[in-house]
Parts: C-alpha cells; structure tokens; sequence
C-alpha cells in the first residue's frame, strides 16, 4: 500500500482510470461487434456504414487518449474497413 500522500492519490487516480478505460474498450468491441453482426444480417450499405464510421470515431478516440496505441487502432479500422468492403461490394 502507499504511503505518501501523493503515492495515495496516483493510486486512487489508477483505479479510475483504469474503469474509464476499460469502458472505452468495452464499447469499441462492441461498436465492433455491431458491424460484424450488419454484414452477417446482410443489412444495408449505409447502415453498415454508418456504424463503420462510428467505430472510426470512437477508435480515433481512444488512440487520442492514448487507451489503444496508434497502430492497434489503425489495423482495426483497416480489417473492419476490408471486411465491410467484401461484404457490401455485391450490393
């Protein structure tokens, strides 16, 4: 355990960031799961790409905030990217 007072509140300060950061990661799954499920469902193009570019968003976010390292988050968006562009080019 810590003992000075500024050991203290880095400690207090982790487990908070450590939730925030856990919930982001949470949702960019599942923003990711959801176009995964759109191209199974067979769904619209503009849907599809509607929730394509929210999982960008929320990505370009976490990469900003430094949750996900840069190219973590580039080689996501580039698979999902190439995943939905198979999936859409029939339609």
């Amino acid at each position: 355990m810590a003992n000075l007072k500024s050991s203290k509140k880095r400690a207090k300060q982790a487990v908070v960031h450590r939730a925030r950061n856990l919930k982001r990661k949470t949702a960019i799954k599942s923003a990711i799961r959801k176009v995964q499920e759109s191209l199974q469902r067979g769904d619209s193009v503009e849907m599809t790409q509607n929730l394509l570019k929210e999982v960008e968003i929320q990505l370009a976010r976490a990469k900003g905030k430094r949750v996900l390292h840069r190219n973590t988050a580039a080689r996501k968006m580039s698979r999902l990217a190439q995943r939905v562009a198979r999936g859409t080019k029939n339609k």
